[in-house]
């Protein structure tokens, strides 16, 4: 029997709803599939990654916008940035090749590192201006990259600023810094001249996302959220239904989950979940229509 992968969607909007409400608000979709991950860009289109490498477009209401199924060059995806939703980054670390995509996944071009020199590159994440972050665990180094590989600005060797090597899985680009996640170490904090700012003690956070000043994760059954401008940090638990899931994270006050038994849509599951958990907890539910 054919395994279906799912990413659980929920909108936590409205008033405090009864059960009976919670039922009569449900929507159920079912996009049958073997998906290994999904991404959520800052419009609520939702990018699936699937088993045979194909990545898949759905609008908020999960319907399917496009398909980019190019997929017997580049081997496994091991990376997809959608902060930008025009323009889409897909890193196929196996073959140090970087595709780029626009907002209808049609393949505009591909880097090939490895005729760049440039042959263990851990990560990549798309700039405010539309060019590319890269670490290069060879050189030790930050660097940006033009459209065609080309390397326009490099930061001095971390092995001079740092102690211990740093093993960054993430970049990310926001708020004119550049973070570094590196899941035992923290997040390492850049301008954009790579003068070293700061460290964000935040470590083995799964799933983790930075967008404009939060940072959001999940950890031990937990949600977590950072606020980069008021240092305060919030926790919520997973609800229970959740804690099996492969893949979670948050924004907007909708909670995202990737499991087990096809994509589902729910809308209006509980109110103010975030902010008011123990007077809803009771209601979060999974009712199936």
């Amino acid at each position: 029997m054919k395994t279906l992968l799912s990413i659980f969607f929920f909108l936590f909007c409205g008033s405090l709803l009864d059960a009976q409400e919670l039922i009569l608000n449900q929507k159920l979709r079912t996009v049958p599939g073997k998906y290994v991950s999904f991404s959520v860009d800052n419009l609520d289109n939702i990018y699936l990654l699937s088993a045979t490498n194909q990545l898949k477009k759905l609008n908020g209401n999960g319907d399917s916008i496009s398909v980019f199924n190019d997929i017997k060059k580049y081997g496994e995806a091991t990376l997809v940035d959608v902060s930008n939703p025009v323009k889409i980054l897909l890193y196929y670390k196996g073959f140090s090749t970087i595709a780029v995509l626009d907002g209808l996944l049609n393949l505009k071009n591909t880097i090939d590192l490895r005729r760049k020199g440039m042959f263990n590159v851990t990560a990549v994440g798309l700039s405010y201006d539309g060019k590319i972050w890269m670490y290069d665990d060879m050189d030790n180094v930050l660097k940006k990259l033009d459209d065609e590989g080309n390397v326009i600005f490099k930061t001095a060797d971390f092995r001079q600023l740092f102690d211990k090597a740093l093993a960054p899985s993430k970049i990310f680009d926001q708020n004119q810094y550049v973070y570094l996640y590196d899941s035992l170490q923290g997040i390492f904090v850049f301008d954009y001249y790579g003068t070293y700012k700061n460290k964000i003690d935040i470590t083995r956070w799964n799933h983790l996302r930075i967008a404009d000043k939060y940072v959001s994760g999940a950890a031990n059954d937990k949600l977590y959220q950072y606020n980069t401008a008021s240092f305060k940090y919030d926790m919520w638990p997973v609800p229970a239904q959740f804690k099996s899931y492969r893949q979670l994270f948050f924004k907007n006050n909708k909670l995202y989950a990737l499991g087990d038994e096809g994509w589902r849509y729910m809308r209006c599951l509980a109110s103010n979940y975030f902010n008011n958990l123990e007077e809803t907890k009771s209601q979060i539910t999974i009712s199936f229509l």
